[in-house]
């Protein structure tokens, strides 16, 4: 039907008859006899001179056969690939009629997003789209490839699987079989990649679709796609390096460049220079530990446990109105206040609470903080975790750049803390999965209680790529008697432990080596190598932040038939 993809065409193809097919992007008529047809198909755009009297309107589809010449001398487009020539001496057959799109297929036009998801095989005929989802097989070939390599099996995991703790609400099947019991839609393959280490498969991998049950945003769907791996007898170093190599062999067959080394930071210092453990490094206004100035401080708002500062080039240009409602952000982020000072020439502060202040008290924020003239300085003192928090999330607010901006600076955060809190019954709270080995370093301290626990960091390591969490991984317990500890901490009886995770419990007393996986998404690593701001860019078919497709329109109620053969009634809502 074709002989050509019309934006592969170019001065080379001068003279030679060609069929092409696509969509009529544009036509432009000139005078009767001939019109100008810009034909539209995956690979671009080239411009047929056709019959002025063919009846041929936008979104058409249709076959073009004619002679590829070059443009008349002052007629050539710069801005097409194909803007050298043209396709002349056509003979145009319809293929398919269309109605006007109900949005144009142009990227020079925004339209709402709901109109473009209820339309998106519309919408997927733009050339951004088009690029994203290319882009996107691009990486996943390359992922692919990189895990063979390497000497990694690809396996599929069950979708319908049972129902188990793993940090966030399950999608849930009836089972018609069985009424009154379900199974579970998989949050990810844990379990059964660890499973096929007691196998024998010694590495793993799977480019998994996994469903979690949580509140969308830019950067999480319902469903999403991570590349999931395992291996046995390995450690952390080893997970590192696979996946380094097949995070770099993405990148570089999107960009042309390696990633090169991967530089780490530990947990700790990811919360006390960033407020966050998936820290954006394109950027300074680190966090700065102010604490020790304050040690003798009369001002009553710096008697805290913790003080830190952020300065913000060049900030001492906003208005009072401004600062005061960058302190309402801060309160809304947790704040109980925020102190901003400006910083004039000779290092001067001018701030609200500068006459509470001493003049060393001064001196050493503005040392601190290497404050330059011009420069906005922000205070905030409470709690460790609420400072961090508060002014990790006001520096990504006042200096976050673009996603396309910056390059990309990749970072692995390691020695993550094994617990998170201690709840009101005194157990602690994991921080990961249940089944995440401890540091070998801290494992005396598994004999401790309370608070105690807290300083106990896991053999886990997540990472990031400007500010986003690509993925997560851990060594795995293999040990049974350190998993014995764990669930004892965690006030994990044998009972609940057996019907939680009895089959894997199982399986591990039948040889388990010591093994360890990661998973990242790979939705956010395509968004960020499109230079997307939200991951539904780079989907074919995503939810809206609502949850719902307005495409099929699902959710919907289904039919009260398939309802009784599940043998399931539905509640109306509560009043």
């Amino acid at each position: 039907m074709r002989t050509d993809m019309c934006g592969e065409l170019s001065a080379g193809d001068v003279g030679r008859r060609v069929a092409v097919c696509g969509w009529v992007a544009r036509r432009r008529e000139h005078g009767e006899h001939l019109a100008f047809v810009d034909l539209r198909d995956r690979t671009g755009v080239v411009q047929c001179v056709v019959d002025g009297a063919a009846d041929l309107r936008s979104e058409f589809v249709v076959r073009v056969v004619g002679t590829v010449r070059h443009r008349p001398e002052g007629t050539t487009n710069d801005n097409l690939a194909t803007g050298e020539i043209e396709v002349g001496d056509c003979e145009v057959e319809v293929l398919s009629s269309a109605e006007p799109p109900p949005f144009p297929v142009d990227e020079r036009i925004d339209t709402d997003e709901t109109i473009r998801l209820r339309h998106r095989y519309v919408d997927l005929r733009r050339e951004r789209m088009q690029r994203n989802l290319r882009l996107r097989a691009t990486v996943n070939s390359a992922i692919r490839g990189a895990m063979e390599e390497q000497d990694f099996v690809e396996i599929e995991t069950p979708m319908l699987i049972a129902s188990t703790p793993e940090g966030a609400r399950d999608f849930v099947v009836p089972a018609r079989l069985k009424p009154g019991s379900f199974y579970a839609l998989p949050q990810s393959p844990q379990l059964f990649k660890q499973l096929c280490m007691v196998g024998g498969v010694d590495r793993y991998y799977q480019i998994a679709r996994c469903l979690r049950d949580e509140d969308l945003r830019a950067d999480r769907q319902f469903e999403f796609m991570q590349l999931d791996a395992e291996a046995s007898f390995v450690g952390q170093e080893e997970v590192l390096e696979f996946i380094g190599r097949a995070v770099s062999a993405a990148v570089e067959a999107v960009t042309g460049e390696p990633v090169g080394e991967i530089p780490r930071m530990t947990w700790h210092d990811a919360m006390e220079r960033y407020g966050s453990d998936k820290p954006d490094v394109r950027f300074g206004m680190e966090l700065v530990e102010l604490t020790p100035v304050f040690s003798a401080t009369e001002f009553n708002a710096f008697k805290a446990p913790c003080v830190k500062g952020i300065r913000v080039p060049g900030g001492a240009e906003m208005t009072r109105n401004q600062l005061d409602a960058l302190t309402e952000t801060a309160k809304r982020y947790g704040a109980k206040g925020l102190v901003w000072m400006k910083v004039g020439e000779g290092r001067e502060l001018t701030s609200p609470v500068a006459k509470f202040l001493s003049a060393e008290e001064l001196a050493g924020i503005a040392s601190e903080l290497d404050a330059e003239s011009g420069d906005l300085l922000l205070l905030v003192a409470d709690q460790r975790p609420a400072v961090r928090h508060v002014l990790g999330l006001l520096r990504l607010a006042l200096g976050r750049p673009p996603v396309n901006e910056g390059g990309l600076r990749f970072l692995w955060v390691v020695d993550f803390p094994l617990f998170e809190a201690i709840d009101e019954s005194g157990s602690p709270v994991p921080a990961h999965h249940p089944f995440t080995m401890p540091h070998a370093d801290d494992m005396a301290l598994l004999d401790r209680t309370g608070e105690d626990l807290l300083a106990v960091r896991s053999q886990s390591y997540d990472l990031v790529v400007n500010g986003w969490e690509l993925g997560s991984g851990s060594v795995r317990i293999h040990r049974g008697d350190v998993q014995t500890r764990i669930f004892e901490l965690l006030g994990i009886g044998e009972d609940e432990a057996r019907a939680k995770f009895g089959f894997l419990l199982e399986a591990f007393r039948y040889g388990a080596p010591p093994h360890a996986g990661f998973a990242f998404g790979i939705d956010r690593l395509v968004a960020i190598l499109a230079g997307e701001e939200n991951i539904r860019e780079v989907i074919a078919f995503p939810k809206t932040q609502s949850g719902g497709d307005p495409l099929t329109n699902a959710p919907t109620p289904i039919d009260p038939a398939q309802l009784a053969e599940l043998g399931l009634r539905v509640l109306p809502p509560p009043s």
